[in-house]
């Protein structure tokens, strides 16, 4: 089972064309009150929050992203993560491909994924794939100019 949830503001669309509202949810600060700046997306089953470093992406230059995990009531934790990136309207991805390790210093649920880079301007998707019993992936929009 794959689910694809979409992150628009504060409304989620799953691959399927159904849509939620979420105003307003709670489950992103409650799971990371001190992942200050974050940016958060949510599946049914997970809540991921995250932010890039340095905060600002240029084009051309290779960037990270810190996220936390967060199961939501009866989800178990994932067992693996990935990130990964593309621009729809052009039909293509990155051309690298990002590493994930978790952050053990910062206790359970952080990661970093190093090694991305958006080498155009334009319209990407930000994808969060969390493998366990099922795949979820979560998709956050992001403007580079």
């Amino acid at each position: 089972m794959t689910l694809r949830w979409a992150a628009t503001g504060v409304v989620l669309c799953s691959v399927l064309g159904f849509a939620m509202g979420v105003a307003g949810s709670g489950a992103a600060t409650a799971c990371t009150p001190a992942f200050k700046g974050a940016t958060a997306v949510e599946s049914p089953r997970y809540t991921v929050a995250w932010r890039t470093q340095p905060a600002g992406i240029a084009v051309g230059q290779h960037f990270a992203v810190d996220f936390v995990v967060c199961a939501k009531a009866g989800a178990a934790a994932p067992k693996e993560m990935r990130i990964d990136a593309q621009m729809p309207e052009h039909g293509h991805g990155m051309n690298y491909k990002a590493v994930v390790t978790p952050v053990k210093s910062e206790g359970g649920g952080r990661y970093r994924a190093d090694g991305l880079m958006f080498h155009m301007p334009g319209r990407w998707e930000l994808m969060f794939e969390l493998r366990g019993d099922a795949i979820d992936r979560l998709v956050a929009e992001v403007i580079l100019k």
